[in-house]
Formats: structure tokens, C-alpha cells, sequence
């Protein structure tokens, strides 16, 4: 570990530029940095686009050059600024950096690795880090909170779902057959999904009325259970909406629920001092 002592000015004002977002330098930095992720993915997006003129794709790819050149000057940088580079480079977000810039230096040199070059979206996820470090750190923390609380919930719930999608499945495949396009117990089971999610390509649909009256079940299935992720979710949100409220009473009015930092009780006015507040049992 390197000790702050051993650390330059240089690292400390760039780390306070780079990783921080208290100072004004590093608020721009901030705000420069989502401009060009939103850009670098606007130029993915549109390079993909064949109808676009062959000049055009050109212009792209210098524009892809230069986020390209900027973005890993920028991840040097943090793993130079980082009081702990290891810690940094095997982080998400800095694999993130990594494979959002190494793509474009493989393609020069290996023709095969153009398919590679879509990972440059994940750029797109970098600015998390960035709203994360700004004013919404309370209320993205408060969302990993409730989706950690609730993720035992959802993996039972999901193993719920894939276990009925299985049993649809396989009876679709026992009473349609591969003469209606039930080729097989997988594809089958695709057709479960699908319809199970009320999303229904229509490649494959049962054709006898038994086949049909099964349908029925599983879109009524998918109607019933649709919601059931979303409410453990919101439950778990709400609960850790209660938890970021305060335990303590306002001695004036002798009534609860305020803010951690809340300086006047929200129900009498009365400012909350030592002297006003109680703890709540």
C-alpha cells in the first residue's frame, strides 16, 4: 500500500480531479467525461449504421481514434493517481475501463478481433461511476441496497419461473409435436418463455385445441406472476426508505420520522437540537 506520504502533489491534485467531485476541477471533469462517453457511444451506434455514407464512416473512425486515445491516457492516469492501483485495475469499473479502450489496439493487429469492437458500449456504463461519485451516491446506494435485500427473493422467483417454463415446455412438445413446430423439448421450452412473458413472436403456436387450452394457461401464468419481481423490489425499497429515517423524535412535538440531517422537526417548525430531540425506543 502506498503511503500518502510517498504520494506527489501531481497524484493528489489529479486524484482530486480525477476520483473526487467536491472540487470544481473535478466537477468538470465529470461533466467533460459523460459528454465524451455519451458521444464515443453515439459514434458506435452510428458506425454500425450501413444506410450511412461510406465519408461519413471514415469521420467516425477518427472520432473513435481520439476517445479512444483520451480514454486510455485517462485510465494511465487513474491507475497512476490511484493510492491503490492494483485494487483499481481489478475493480468493475476499471475492467470496464480496460475493455472499453483494449478492443480498438487488438483489431489493428488481429483482423478476428473486430467483433470486439461492440464491447466499446460498455463505455456507456461509466457513467454510473461518475452519477454514483455525484449527488445521486444516497439514492444509487439506496437501490444496490434494496436489490441485494430482495436478491435471495428473486433468485427463488426465478427458479419458480424456470421450472414452470420447463413443465410448459415439455407438455406443449407431449401434445403438439414436431408436426405443429414443437421440434423439441428446448425449443419448446422457448415458446414457454416467450409466451410466459407475454412478449409472443408468433414463429410457433400450438394448432390443436388441447395445445391451445395449454396457451391459455401460460398467458394467464405470465399475466399473474409478471409483477411479482417488481413488488419484492418495491417492498425492499420501501423498507430501506424507512431505515434512511431518522430514529430520533422531536422532543417539542413528541413526533418522529425526520431526516438524519434534517435541522428544523418537519411537523412543528421547532428547530432539532440535542435539547429537542429524543431517541426513539
Amino acid at each position: 500500500m502506498e503511503s500518502s506520504s510517498t504520494r506527489s502533489p501531481l497524484q493528489e491534485r489529479l486524484y482530486d480531479i480525477i476520483f473526487g467531485f467536491d472540487s470544481v476541477a473535478g466537477r468538470r471533469f465529470d461533466l467533460v467525461l459523460i459528454v465524451l462517453i455519451l458521444s464515443s457511444v453515439l459514434v458506435v451506434l452510428l458506425d454500425s449504421v450501413s444506410s450511412i455514407p461510406l465519408h461519413y464512416h471514415r469521420y467516425f473512425f477518427w472520432l473513435e481514434m481520439l476517445f479512444t486515445l483520451f480514454f486510455t491516457v485517462e485510465y494511465l492516469v487513474r491507475i497512476y493517481c490511484s493510492p491503490k492501483p492494483r485494487e483499481y485495475i481489478l475493480s468493475f469499473y476499471g475492467v470496464i475501463d480496460f475493455l472499453s479502450i483494449v478492443p480498438v489496439y487488438l483489431s489493428f493487429f488481429f483482423p478476428a478481433a473486430q467483433g470486439m469492437l461492440l464491447l466499446r458500449i460498455l463505455r456507456f456504463f461509466r457513467i454510473l461511476r461518475v452519477l454514483r461519485l455525484m449527488r445521486y451516491l444516497s439514492e444509487a446506494n439506496l437501490l444496490m441496497r434494496s436489490l441485494k435485500a430482495s436478491r435471495r427473493k428473486i433468485l427463488i422467483f426465478m427458479v419458480a419461473i424456470c421450472a414452470l417454463t420447463l413443465i410448459y415446455g415439455s407438455l406443449m412438445y407431449a401434445v403438439e409435436g414436431p408436426e405443429n413446430g414443437f421440434t423439441s423439448i428446448p425449443k419448446s421450452v422457448y415458446w414457454a418463455i416467450v409466451t410466459i412473458t407475454t412478449v409472443g413472436y408468433g414463429d410457433i403456436s400450438p394448432a390443436t385445441p388441447l395445445g391451445q387450452a395449454l396457451a391459455s394457461l401460460v398467458m394467464i401464468t405470465g399475466f399473474a406472476i409478471i409483477s411479482v419481481p417488481t413488488g419484492i423490489v418495491t417492498a425492499e425499497l420501501a423498507n430501506e426508505m424507512r431505515k434512511e429515517r431518522s430514529s430520533l423524535m422531536c422532543n417539542h412535538c413528541e413526533r418522529g420520522g425526520h431526516d438524519r440531517n434534517a435541522k428544523f422537526c418537519k411537523h412543528c417548525g421547532v428547530e432539532l437540537e440535542d435539547d429537542t430531540l429524543v431517541e426513539l425506543s
